[in-house]
């Protein structure tokens, strides 16, 4: 099956400045956001503290929620719908000493003289200390950087060293778009979405590779000086292949991140966001990547 009709040539090369433009914009706007924010807005696998999830019967307000626990003091509090279903909160206190096992009773205690007993339902409790956060936000850290040393070291075998570092500068940017996503839109970053994270490095990759493969057997027959054209002749020809995978993964995702409810929530929408930025990528900055990469050694060996 094609949806792109074989013979297309679309200028993918010549609009990689417009590209680059546009991911400088991105990572520009993801760099601000960090910084305007002090960092990623981490989870409780990594901040650490204690996360309580309530269901009610009916639908009390936010701000009655917050009032009826900061009478307990318990320190820096977060309340936040959860879910889809109607009277579904997040709890989160940021607190991490010796008391931390005993919030949660408190936070029952608060709740049941507000609102009364049989009115709301404990669904789960997670309470996590600052140490064991702080060693998982490192290891998630490690993680994704041994999969980008990794990835240099096997493009670098199966291709060419500047293939590699086509494929990394994509990878990073695609990481890199993600996590701005949400730190724009204040979505949490927990381990499911390290896990997503990895996947979508794996995911881009692959999309990455396709296209590198036709790019280098292209090559073997191209005359010099056709460089650029042979690489934007392969864009074409796989991407129907590139779209069709997209298109198809995306509806499943999407699927999860309308219905999947607050559980993989942020897993799915992690994966969104990165099936399209890894789309992007392997089209306007993997392979313009190559280009600028030939400019550059170029330029040396004239100099």
């Amino acid at each position: 099956m094609e949806i792109i009709k074989r013979g297309t040539n679309i200028d993918f090369v010549g609009k990689r400045k417009l590209a680059l433009f546009f991911s400088l914009t991105l990572i520009a706007i993801t760099i601000a956001s960090l910084v305007y924010k002090k960092g990623p807005n981490y989870g409780i696998d990594f901040a650490g503290g204690t996360q309580v999830i309530v269901k009610f019967s009916d639908d009390p307000s936010i701000s009655d929620l917050r009032e009826s626990l900061e009478a307990a003091q318990l320190g820096d509090i977060l309340v936040q719908d959860f879910g889809d279903g109607i009277g579904e909160y997040l709890i989160r206190v940021e607190k991490s000493n010796s008391e931390t096992e005993r919030l949660s009773l408190r936070i029952r205690e608060k709740l049941t003289e507000k609102f009364g007993a049989d009115s709301y339902e404990v669904q789960s409790v997670e309470m996590v200390g600052p140490q064991v956060g702080g060693d998982l936000k490192e290891k998630a850290l490690m993680a994704i950087l041994y999969a980008m040393v990794g990835i240099l070291i096997y493009v670098s075998l199966r291709f060419e060293f500047r293939y590699a570092v086509g494929a990394v500068i994509a990878l990073m940017h695609d990481v890199l778009i993600t996590v701005g996503a949400f730190s724009v839109t204040n979505y949490e970053i927990s381990l499911p979405v390290v896990a997503a994270l990895l996947a979508v490095i794996g995911y881009s990759l692959n999309d990455t590779i396709i296209v590198y493969d036709r790019i280098r057997d292209n090559l073997k027959r191209a005359k010099r000086g056709e460089e650029n054209s042979c690489i934007n002749t392969s864009i074409n020809e796989t991407l129907s292949r590139t779209l069709l995978t997209s298109i198809t993964t995306l509806m499943v995702v999407g699927i999860l991140f309308v219905y999947g409810g607050g559980v993989i929530h942020n897993f799915a929408f992690a994966l969104m966001i990165g099936i399209m930025i890894g789309t992007y990528s392997s089209v306007f900055v993997a392979s313009p990547v190559l280009i600028y990469y030939n400019e550059l050694t170029s330029k040396k060996k004239v100099a």
